[in-house]
This record gives C-alpha cells, sequence and structure tokens, in this order.
C-alpha cells in the first residue's frame, strides 16, 4: 500500500518548518560522491538505515526520475527535483508505503569540490511534518548524522 505525500518542490528548502543539515568533509572527488548518490543500489552500502534502492522510472538519472529506497521500517518513493552532476542531488518524497510522518518532504545535496580528491557535502532535510513526525522527529536527525558518517568512512575506505 502506497500513502500519498503533498507535492514538493525546491521551494521547500526554504519554506520548510522543520530542517536538517548535515556537513561532511568527504575524502573523495565531488564527482566520485555523485557517481555514489546516482546508483540506487548502493546506498545500502553506506547510509545504515537502508536496505535497499533501485529505479522505478524508465528513464534514470535525471530531472523527474523516480526511485524507491526500503528502510527498516518503510519503503519511500521519490522524485528527483535537481539532477547536476558533480554537484547537486534533490528529490522530494511523493509516496511512502505507511501512514506518512510528513506532508512533503525534500532532500537536497550539495558538492563543493575541495580539491582533486577531497569536497564538501551539505546536505538539507526539509519538511512539513504531520503530528506523528512531530513526535518522532527525534530519531530524524541522529539517523542523518549516522548517514554522513557512514558516509565518510565508506569512501575513507574505498
Amino acid at each position: 500500500m502506497r500513502f500519498r505525500c503533498q507535492p514538493a518542490d525546491l521551494g521547500l528548502l526554504e519554506s520548510a518548518p522543520e530542517r536538517i543539515v548535515t556537513e561532511r568533509e568527504l575524502p573523495a572527488s565531488a564527482a566520485a560522491v555523485f557517481e555514489l548518490f546516482a546508483d540506487p543500489a548502493r546506498w545500502a552500502e553506506w547510509f545504515p538505515a537502508i536496505r535497499s534502492g533501485r529505479w522505478t522510472s524508465a528513464e534514470t538519472r535525471r530531472v523527474g526520475a523516480t526511485r524507491a529506497v526500503t528502510l527498516s521500517t518503510m519503503t519511500v518513493y521519490e522524485r528527483f527535483l535537481a539532477w547536476e552532476p558533480g554537484a547537486r542531488f534533490s528529490f522530494c518524497f511523493t509516496h511512502v508505503s505507511v501512514p506518512c510522518f510528513v506532508r512533503r518532504l525534500v532532500e537536497d545535496y550539495r558538492l563543493e569540490p575541495l580539491g582533486a580528491a577531497r569536497c564538501r557535502l551539505i546536505w538539507t532535510v526539509a519538511y512539513e511534518p504531520r503530528l506523528i513526525g512531530r513526535l518522532a522527529g527525534g530519531t530524524m536527525k541522529p539517523m542523518f548524522a549516522a548517514a554522513g558518517d557512514g558516509l565518510a568512512s565508506y569512501l575513507a575506505r574505498a
């Protein structure tokens, strides 16, 4: 079963009542990190809460493409809002497999080069929570912090 989230666009990054910003310096080029992000099947290698990911649209790697990501507690369905290789990767939730904890949500990943083999990730999660999302909101920030740490560790080993 799928539960619809309200439509969202990049404007939510500025207007959302709730935001989580995770920043990490990463030991890889912005191009290499973007390629890792571009493969939904690889997210489970570094994001502890993710079990699997897959494209759900015929066209991939572009604005408008869709994917499904299965976490330990639900599956989220996403549509891409920005796709700038080596620089930016953004999507919104369209549906979730359990009653939605957010009305709208946008994730925005920005990569800033710091030389040939390093970059800075600025990862913003902007959302409008439902009541249950307000109650569970304290679990989201640690989940994204663990993902940022997992990404940095994964890239250091690669």
